[in-house]
């Protein structure tokens, strides 16, 4: 109910603003090409026809999810800046001031400082899985970006995205969003585990399946008496479903309609809804039965749900258990003979291997590129400048290595073989550059320095397997109208949610075939099958 209300406020805020401000009119034509009258949410916002005139100097403020920096780590960012802003001016005549938004309960105040429309923010770092990115475009928080505006103002932005990109970056045939298409970040799920050991289990390739993993987990509960297999916290459960879901069907899921992902298409249907955990009982009665298993071996703490106490990560750095179950970031991390892995010290013959969800379908999903993306608030008084700014910090090699990694030779250095280390000195709680700005709506492949630490040979190896086998995330521009079923929707994911914990932990009662028999009809109680059908229209409406 508090969430629906403040969307009420939110949507009031914004249509009084855009009263204020004026509005568009705009549509495609029967190509679906863009096309507009020239008009923009404000008479300030007009000028895309010409140059910017950059006589005057502004301040371009971009507004950021994360913490703000206190103590010596603002001092360190102040002097990056400081350098930044120097070349800002000098190109265009601006310069980047951050707007922090705070983690703890940052959504809600995301969209009330949007909502405000007072023009205290310019660059807006969004998300379409997580920062309710259309959402936001359609209430009119973001400006619309016309081609023209986008070729003048943010010229290499332009020309680096494609055609088909670009179209994910529309709603109602406007542009609003410009992605972070063209950065290799692959945040799906698996289990990260150690490789060395898979190899004593006779587990030669590494671990490649559920049953693989199943022996692995033997193996160390076995001849590893003081190591964990796997030391859960107890909030795993819902990857876990995800993941074994993806690892035995062809699902897809739709980002953003309930935690558990629970609705999706095939990719062979994408467009027809469905629920696998509700209609396919053998397979999930398959996973309740292998979880018991999992329970009964000792995979985890006999209280692991309640088990918040957990340093799991960190204990899987110094070898005191045998599996991290997180994304394949993640992975890139613990597979590499950093200072904080210290099991590769101690052991030369230490590796990590990754178990990803999907490998046995083949199913992965490339992450969207709107997943992170930049946006223009639509009560920019400088939209021309941000989008000049913008296109510099993503594209200029001179501004983005300051943005992305600070000063050269206080907060990095680079190696002789061109990659990025850090300097004799440096503290990682006050250099961390990139810890400090965010910067998740821009990053760029092209201008990357890959870090000295990690384990390019593994890394490249398992980014080439997704490459060959992935699909481009096909939702992206799905935004469920859910009011009407909102409460429904919540019911079925707090359904889900209650068996889920006690299936994926094994901690169920009875036989698989009941505990799974019993979720099912609990759902359809729960209105499953009217927010299938209900989001089925809004599928066929969109889609076909």
């Amino acid at each position: 109910m508090k969430k629906k209300v403040l969307a009420i406020v939110l949507v009031m805020i914004m249509i009084l603003g855009l009263t204020a401000c004026g509005s568009s009119e705009s549509g495609t034509n029967e190509e679906g090409n863009q096309t507009s009258n020239g008009n923009t949410t404000s008479e300030d916002n007009t000028s895309s026809d010409s140059e910017a005139d950059t006589d005057e100097h502004v301040v371009i403020t971009y507004m950021v999810t994360g913490d703000k920096p206190d103590g010596d780590k603002a001092a360190r960012l102040d002097e990056m800046l400081e350098e930044l802003n120097g070349i800002l001016t000098e190109k265009v005549n601006a310069e980047l001031e951050i707007y922090y938004i705070g983690w703890t309960d940052y959504l809600s105040n995301y969209n009330l400082t949007l909502a405000q429309m007072d023009g205290s923010v310019d660059l807006v770092g969004t998300a379409s899985d997580w920062l309710d990115a259309w959402p936001n475009a359609k209430n009119g928080a973001f400006l619309e970006l016309s081609e023209d505006m986008l070729k003048t103002y943010a010229p290499q932005t332009w020309e680096s995205v494609s055609e088909d990109h670009w179209e994910l970056c529309k709603y109602n045939g406007e542009i609003y969003l410009m992605p972070e298409n063209n950065y290799a970040q692959w945040t799906n799920h698996g289990y990260v585990y150690r490789l060395d050991w898979a190899k004593e289990a006779g587990l030669e390739n590494g671990v490649h399946s559920w049953e693989d993993m199943t022996e692995y987990f033997k193996y160390v509960k076995e001849n590893y008496p003081d190591v964990i297999p796997w030391d859960s916290d107890g909030t795993h459960y819902a990857q876990m479903a995800n993941g074994w879901i993806a690892s035995h069907s062809d699902f897809v899921a739709v980002d953003g309609i309930a935690s558990g992902a629970l609705w999706g298409g095939t990719k062979d249907d994408l467009f027809t809804i469905m629920t696998p955990a509700y209609t396919e009982t053998e397979m999930m009665v398959e996973y309740a039965k292998l979880m018991k298993e999992w329970d009964e071996i000792g995979v985890w703490k006999t209280d692991v749900l309640n088990n918040t106490a957990s340093s799991n990560r960190d204990d899987f750095r110094i070898g005191r258990v045998g599996a991290e179950q997180h994304h394949t970031q993640t992975w890139t991390d613990l597979c590499s003979a950093t200072e904080a892995n210290t099991i590769y010290k101690d052991d030369p013959d230490a590796e990590a291997g990754f178990f990803y969800f999907g490998e046995e379908a083949q199913n992965v999903v490339a992450l969207s590129i709107t997943h992170g993306a930049m946006a223009v608030s639509a009560a920019s008084e400088n939209p021309e400048r941000a989008l000049m700014v913008y296109d510099l910090l993503r594209n200029d090699p001179e501004c983005y290595k300051l943005l992305c990694y600070g000063i050269e030779g206080v907060s990095y250095e680079i190696n002789d073989e061109g990659l990025r280390t850090t300097p004799d000195g440096y503290n990682s709680d006050i250099d961390n550059i990139n810890g400090m700005t965010n910067w998740w709506w821009g990053r760029n492949d092209d201008l990357e320095i890959k870090d000295a630490s990690r384990n390019w040979e593994a890394i490249d190896a398992m980014y080439a397997e997704y490459d060959k086998i992935k699909i481009d995330y096909p939702y992206g521009q799905f935004v469920p109208e859910v009011d009407d079923i909102q409460g429904k929707i919540q019911n079925v994911n707090e359904v889900y949610t209650n068996y889920t914990k006690q299936i994926s932990f094994g901690k169920y009662p009875g036989t698989a075939e009941e505990i799974v028999a019993e979720m099912q009809a609990a759902l359809k109680q729960a209105g499953i099958e009217d927010v299938t059908a209900a989001l089925q229209v809004q599928f066929d409406t969109l889609y076909k």
